[in-house]
């Protein structure tokens, strides 16, 4: 398999069996003595970026990920067959330092809290440099990285960041400063974030490169526009790059003495009283303004009970002992996409409805599933059962189809009659006696539908 790993990818260094172009291997013998005359310098360097166990790993991942391609429409699939024949001179382009990277290709998300979120789509070659560039970086920098910052770092998660929230409240520091920043991603001053780089990462070419990511410009419309400022999201090095921008905030909040935690741009502080939680959101506004040249968003940010706000979609509950529930926004949007998903207009049948519904499920539970509301759970799968009955009877149809249905699965003759004569909906019947027997939660899982509440069949 690794004898076949580098024969397909050919992610070597010009060895015998490679077979470079002439061309490519002048351009890697300039790279090369260029390399040789270059002072020794600490910290991350170019030489480990094209390291082949590096590029592999890289590589391994980016397909992974997979992914739109970008705007020369190569798909992750494609890049392999591409990197064979091409790799040579663009490594030897890396270790001049001349590899420009290409604009990225603007798409537009929808956001869980409504509206749409600009991504920005590297090329499939840009990804996979990105990811080699980045897992060189992470592995200089994660350790020194705060210890109650969470997203997009090895080992961390957003339980854990939940987790540490937790903590604090208990603790007495039931009241937050809910803090978020404007446009995080979209407003990163580049000269800002590249001098935070510059002090970690001597190498001319990897500042070289970062710095041509940031400003390769975005295509959109036909058009290239340039990027003065942001870090697009959609490539691997923005996670790690926003990650050290707000590093500063961090230490700012750790050398202040505050209990917090960060996840991405999320950033709550814990403290006993209002009027702190107050004094601490006025500081850190003017901090950020002044030092990183972010904007804190008045609106979204504020000074409140961990049980009225949200943070990465749970709340608290109140008392000395808080519990983690599903903040009611999360819960909202979990009832618009189970509504979606079981439409009675949808012309499907109730198994394959059921087949659909249950990766939506699973996906749902792995997360929220983490919730201490247990009750909250049972109480959506309730819900959920009565959507799928309500289909069920919509699709008996009428009459004498319902009350036949009813008969054969167990319901008695005057109930059966009863409920297939009733004028009433199919949303008010689903939570009748008759269907309940008809068709009972066994039946349910029969068809393999996941419940979030039982851990057993989530």
């Amino acid at each position: 398999m690794r004898q076949k790993d580098q024969r397909e990818l050919n992610l070597g260094t010009g060895a015998k069996g490679e077979a470079p172009s002439a061309a490519a291997q002048a351009t890697e013998a300039r790279a090369a003595k260029a390399c040789l005359e270059r002072p020794a310098v600490a910290g991350p360097s170019m030489e480990a970026v094209v390291e082949r166990e590096n590029l592999k790993r890289a590589l391994a991942q980016v397909k992974r990920n997979k992914g739109a391609a970008g705007i020369d429409g190569m798909s992750v699939d494609e890049l392999p067959a591409y990197l064979k024949e091409h790799w040579p001179t663009i490594r030897a382009q890396l270790l001049e330092g001349t590899y420009k990277p290409k604009p990225v290709r603007r798409v537009e998300i929808p956001k869980v809290s409504g509206g749409t979120r600009p991504l920005g789509i590297p090329t499939g070659l840009d990804r996979f440099i990105q990811q080699a560039v980045m897992q060189v970086l992470q592995a200089d920098w994660d350790g020194t990285f705060s210890e109650t910052s969470f997203g997009f770092r090895p080992g961390r998660s957003a339980h854990q960041a939940v987790e540490r929230a937790q903590a604090y409240i208990a603790s007495g520091h039931a009241i937050v400063a809910d803090i978020d920043l404007e446009k995080f991603f979209d407003r990163v001053n580049h000269d800002i974030l590249m001098g935070l780089v510059a002090k970690r990462v001597a190498d001319k070419r990897i500042l070289k490169f970062i710095r041509g990511c940031l400003t390769a410009g975005v295509l959109e419309g036909g058009l290239v526009s340039p990027t003065e400022e942001g870090t697009p999201q959609g490539g691997p090095l923005s996670p790690l790059l926003s990650n050290l921008m707000l590093d500063v905030l961090d230490k700012e909040l750790e050398k202040r003495g505050h209990y917090f935690v960060r996840y991405a741009d999320d950033c709550n502080v814990y403290v006993r009283s209002h009027r702190a939680g107050e004094r601490v959101l006025a500081s850190i506004e003017t901090f950020l303004a002044k030092r990183l040249k972010l904007k804190v968003n008045k609106t979204k940010s504020a000074v409140a009970k961990p049980s009225v706000r949200k943070f990465l979609g749970f709340s608290f509950t109140g008392g000395k002992e808080p519990r983690r529930r599903i903040a009611p926004q999360a819960l909202t949007r979990f009832k618009a996409r189970v509504r979606e998903l079981t439409r009675r207009t949808r012309g499907q049948s109730l198994a394959q409805i059921v087949k659909e519904l249950s990766v939506y499920l699973i996906g749902w539970r792995g997360y929220f599933g983490f919730c201490q509301t247990p009750s909250v759970l049972r109480a959506l799968d309730e819900w959920t059962r009565r959507r799928l009955r309500a289909i069920a009877w919509k699709q008996w149809k009428r009459g004498y189809a319902r009350f036949a249905e009813l008969r054969r699965r167990g319901v008695g003759r005057d109930l059966a009659a009863q409920t297939a004569g009733s004028p009433h909906g199919p949303w008010r019947l689903a939570n009748s006696p008759a269907l309940t027997i008809a068709l009972p939660t066994a039946y349910f899982s029969s068809l393999g539908l996941r419940s979030v509440a039982d851990l057993r069949h989530a």
